[in-house]
């Protein structure tokens, strides 16, 4: 009887940390990345199953988002936990990104900004799709071309995604946006669940 060797963690950081020291292009990062994230997210055991939780307390305390790694290359690697009846309003990233459902199905709205930039603090938004991703499913996140994305759990049940991004989400200039008003929000993530 032969045993299954788990894809950990520590491996994928690893793999990801290789990837990003040959300074590939950014297609090559998504095409390697995502393989790599794919095995990672397979297996739910390689995360601690405190951040596989809502955090339980606090304003969003159906919801928790926990960093389980931040590189040197600027590697960041969180696992984000949306509960049921979950929320994230349309907003950018700033970084490329990777995101993979780890359990559950998450619905993802992807919208372009299809104004010519030249009023500040609004933008016009087109929705482009809606996609229900399901357990080990990966959305890419391209900076400026393909980013702004609203998040939805429709689900009774809490939703884990692992996030993988370029830089560390904390202290960068992000943006929501209203669909209602045009507003451009500007934010910045603060912390973490965990730091």
């Amino acid at each position: 009887m032969t045993t299954s060797v788990k894809y950990s963690l520590e491996e994928f950081v690893h793999d990801m940390e290789t990837l990003l020291r040959e300074q590939p292009e950014q297609e090559r990062i998504f095409d390697r990345g995502s393989s790599f994230l794919e095995k990672l997210i397979a297996n739910p055991a390689a995360i601690p199953e405190e951040y596989l939780v809502p955090v339980g307390k606090g304003a969003r305390s159906n919801h928790g988002s926990y960093a389980l790694y931040q590189g040197d290359s600027g590697l960041l690697v969180t696992s984000v936990v949306w509960g049921p009846g979950d929320h994230a309003s349309p907003h950018n990233h700033g970084t490329w990104g990777m995101i993979g459902v780890m359990g559950n199905h998450l619905t993802e709205t992807r919208f372009q900004r299809v104004d010519d930039h030249s009023r500040e603090g609004y933008a016009t938004l087109e929705k482009e799709r809606s996609v229900e991703f399901s357990s080990g499913e990966v959305s890419l996140l391209i900076p400026e071309v393909d980013e702004i994305h609203q998040m939805d759990n429709f689900t009774d049940r809490p939703t884990v995604e692992i996030h993988v991004y370029g830089d560390d989400l904390r202290g960068l200039n992000r943006c929501r946006y209203d669909l209602d008003t045009g507003r451009i929000l500007p934010f910045v993530t603060e912390k973490y669940d965990n730091c």
